[in-house]
């Protein structure tokens, strides 16, 4: 068995592509080489911010011959079936052999040494690699990330012979830009090639740079008498910025933590990639920041602190301008009917209006949700009158990040009741699955409107997400309102959130699409995302399909639904019971519906039936009675547990009486009876989608 090795080496990668490539270059190879009948032991892929390195072990330097029997048309067949047959083998007839009246083609396929098909490999691997942005450099006619310098590329200690466009593989590699010897050093295996970067001032493994960050950045902090504000994502972005990371804790004016902490860490994050710092004891922002470098200085990072620390200045009092400008004493509510009114010249999108309008959307929306989630209707109102008129500050003008966050400072600032304050600082939440929900019913009411004009806007003027494409993230807004409603217990209907949309525009424009059309729209688009949400924590996708087939979009009830189903199917003996009844029930009714179309109605008791028909009508009126009880008060684990109750009469029923009796009308009221059994869950779930 031998190693594959190989590195794409060439001018900066941006950081957040470096992780996605690497799992693309590792599933592409891998692909490859499974396609080829070459199954290695592992593979694992590589990044750093110049390099793209891929290690395959346990490779067969030999592939073996291999002989593989295909079944061709039958002896007499159609001789156009026969002559697509052997074009398709490559033989004649004569090289066939009949079997079982059946002709069969031996294909024998030699050995061939491994080496020969890597080239091959790596070169389609090259050209049709997925990056999100690529560029041509010079004359290529390919395209990569950013120009292509080097390939190193190996096999059993050997340079695998590959060219393309110029470039030619070999067995070198270059350290860092700077710290390296600034010469290319040879290698012969993998163990080799991340020793020699070692060396040169590369740590190869991306996780292996973010730990050496965390630890360094951490120590000088502690040092400090600081704490690190840990940030995984910008964590990942620097360890995909710097091959050999040095982390220096320079220092800020304290002036600046007059500014919100959330002005200062989106300055530094943002702008500047810089991780924020808090005091260990009182817990709040210091004046400090953690700069990333990608150098060993000499001076010990002196000249790098005061580098930094001087752009950072530059970034913070224009902070602190917008700051003081947007707070002007005296003003207080007055900044926010000026802000609402510059968003009547502000295009929110071309077809749904201005920004003004979006507003207007958005408190008929509040007033009507504040209900379902408890909130006084008018404070709701009021609150979603004033959640965008950030976006005309001039802070979010300058850090779009913090729209609503500022609201909420600008609201404080302004004396306004906390609660709108609070809401208007947190009607975005959730904005990812890590993210909280809001709450106050105030701010639910807010947040739940607010995504609810942005999915139901956009679906009517047709503006749906479309396979991975979802430029106005309505996937991730129908998710958040899926996690309010949930988390609040709203009992309100999806389809009732998109009508009131609809009535709350005074005339439906032209341009947007029907009122019916959306709303079917929409439920399809929130049947898949809970679909997604249950699955992720746990619910079997057979339940969630049998409990959605109801076609029921009160998504509380569907969460209590499945927990329901759930729970009874794990129940003994009653799970079984109720499987078992409704399978016995809903098999015949399936027979019976082939034939034609089964009767409708409600079973009567006849006086002349057999005993057991009798007593399966009467106990199915008393376990109805039951479940509908149950039903009302939402129990359904208690509504399907009435189907249970049934098992023995239905199997008693069953092996009593004949279903499919030559009495038309005796048939007909056993199979009413057999519906109404199978029915009886049918407000739960359907059952027949249960595995």
């Amino acid at each position: 068995m031998a190693e594959l090795l190989i590195e794409l080496f060439s001018e900066e990668i941006p950081a957040r592509m470096q992780l996605g490539a690497a799992r693309d270059f590792e599933r592409l190879m891998g692909g490859k080489l499974a396609a080829a009948g070459l199954e290695p032991a592992s593979i694992k892929a590589y990044v750093s911010p110049r390099r793209l390195a891929l290690v395959v072990d346990g490779l067969p330097v030999d592939q073996p011959a291999t002989s593989e029997e295909v079944k061709g048309p039958k002896d007499g067949a159609p001789e156009q079936a026969m002559a697509g047959f052997l074009r398709k083998v490559g033989l004649t007839q004569d090289q066939l052999t009949l079997e079982n009246g059946v002709w069969m083609a031996r294909i024998e396929k030699p050995g061939r040494k491994t080496v020969d098909v890597l080239a091959l490999m790596l070169n389609d691997v090259i050209l049709g690699f997925p990056w999100p942005k690529s560029m041509r450099s010079g004359t290529s006619t390919f395209r990569w990330v950013r120009p292509l310098k080097r390939i190193l590329f190996l096999f059993d200690g050997n340079v695998v012979p590959f060219e393309l466009e110029g470039l030619t593989a070999s067995n070198c590699t270059e350290g860092h830009r700077f710290l390296g010897s600034g010469k290319p050093f040879q290698v012969k295996d993998f163990a080799g090639y991340k020793q020699g970067l070692l060396e040169n001032s590369v740590i190869l493994d991306h996780s292996d740079r973010q730990a050496v960050i965390l630890e360094k950045a951490r120590a000088a902090c502690a040092a400090a008498g600081c704490e690190l504000m840990d940030d995984q994502g910008l964590l990942e972005e620097v360890a995909g910025l710097n091959e050999w990371p040095v982390p220096v804790l320079g220092d800020m004016d304290p002036q600046f933590l007059t500014l919100p902490p959330e002005v200062i860490k989106t300055s530094m994050r943002t702008h500047q990639k810089y991780f924020a710092v808090r005091d260990a004891k009182s817990g709040k922002m210091a004046p400090h920041f953690v700069i990333v470098a990608n150098m060993v200085a000499t001076d010990g990072g002196t000249e790098i602190k005061r580098g930094n620390a001087k752009v950072l200045s530059a970034r913070l009092s224009d902070g602190i301008f917008f700051w003081t400008e947007d707070n002007k004493p005296g003003k207080g509510l007055d900044n926010f009917d000026n802000w609402l009114k510059r968003l009547e010249g502000t295009t929110f999108h071309i077809k749904l209006g201005t920004m003004a309008q979006r507003v207007e959307r958005i408190v008929a929306l509040s007033r009507h949700i504040a209900p379902f989630v408890n909130a006084p209707a008018e404070v709701a109102a009021e609150a979603a009158r004033l959640a965008k008129a950030d976006l005309a500050s001039k802070m979010v003008g300058e850090f779009p990040e913090l729209q609503g966050i500022m609201g909420g400072y600008y609201a404080d600032a302004a004396g306004l009741d906390p609660v709108v304050a609070n809401a208007v600082r947190e009607h975005y939440k959730p904005q990812g699955p890590s993210d909280s929900v809001p709450e106050s019913p105030v701010s639910a009411a807010v947040a739940l409107a607010d995504k609810i004009d942005t999915l139901v806007g956009f679906f009517a003027i047709d503006e749906k997400p479309t396979g991975s494409k979802d430029p106005y993230a309505l996937r991730r807004a129908a998710l958040g309102t899926l996690r309010i409603l949930r988390e609040h217990n709203a009992r309100v209907s999806i389809g009732e959130l998109v009508q009131a949309w609809y009535a709350h525009l005074g005339g439906v424009p032209e341009h947007f699409k029907p009122y019916e059309t959306v709303r079917t729209e929409i439920l399809d688009f929130f049947v898949d995302r809970i679909k997604v949400q249950l699955k992720d924590e746990g619910q079997r996708f057979d339940i969630i399909d049998a409990v959605l087939a109801n076609s029921d979009d009160d998504v509380v009830r569907v969460t209590l639904k499945c927990a329901a189903l759930d729970t009874a199917l794990l129940l003994n003996p009653e799970g079984e019971d109720m499987m078992a009844g409704y399978k016995r029930a809903s098999n015949i009714l399936a027979a019976e519906a082939k034939k034609g179309a089964l009767p409708s109605g409600e079973p009567v008791a006849q006086p002349d039936a057999p005993g057991v028909e009798s007593d399966l009508i009467a106990e199915l009126r008393v376990q109805k009675a039951a479940a509908n009880a149950a039903l009302a008060q939402e129990n359904y684990l208690e509504a399907l547990k009435c189907l249970a109750a049934l098992r023995q009469n239905v199997d008693a029923f069953l092996d009593g009486v004949l279903v499919n009796a030559e009495d038309p009308d005796v048939r007909a009221n056993r199979l009413r009876i057999l519906a109404e059994v199978a029915a009886l869950a049918a407000p739960v779930a359907d059952l027949g989608k249960v595995v």
